[in-house]
């Protein structure tokens, strides 16, 4: 089963000193490798600082764009990793080993797998 990593922290790269942001990095750096080693890595990436967001929204056909996240909160969502586990109890597992989870949180969701949802996947191929 896929499930996504959704990782929300305080305090982003950017708002770390270069010393912080270093060793973070690098504690990323680390579990990234180890979970390419044990066939779970599917993709991943962090993102820019929720005030470089832009949310839109369609209402009767009309679009609205605003800057920045659409919810103000004290954390941001900062990054994510896409996995591979047995079930929900293995993808916890591996998600307890995100860096991120020590200063935020970490929300883990399984990815859609109906016949649906795949066929459209099949077609973007």
């Amino acid at each position: 089963m896929k499930f996504l990593c959704l990782i929300c922290a305080e305090v982003m790269m950017e708002g770390m000193s270069k010393l912080e942001a270093d060793k973070h990095y690098q504690e990323y750096a680390e579990f990234t490798n180890d979970i390419r080693k044990n066939g779970n890595f599917i993709g991943a990436n962090r993102l820019k600082p929720a005030n470089t967001a832009t949310t839109l929204r369609v209402r009767n056909g009309k679009v609205s764009i605003i800057d920045g996240p659409f919810a103000e909160t004290k954390e941001q969502l900062g990054g994510y990793y896409l996995i591979e586990a047995k079930n929900m109890d293995e993808a916890i597992q591996i998600a307890s080993k995100i860096p991120g989870a020590k200063f935020g949180c970490v929300e883990i969701r399984p990815v859609a797998d109906d016949p649906q949802t795949l066929a459209l996947e099949l077609d973007r191929r």
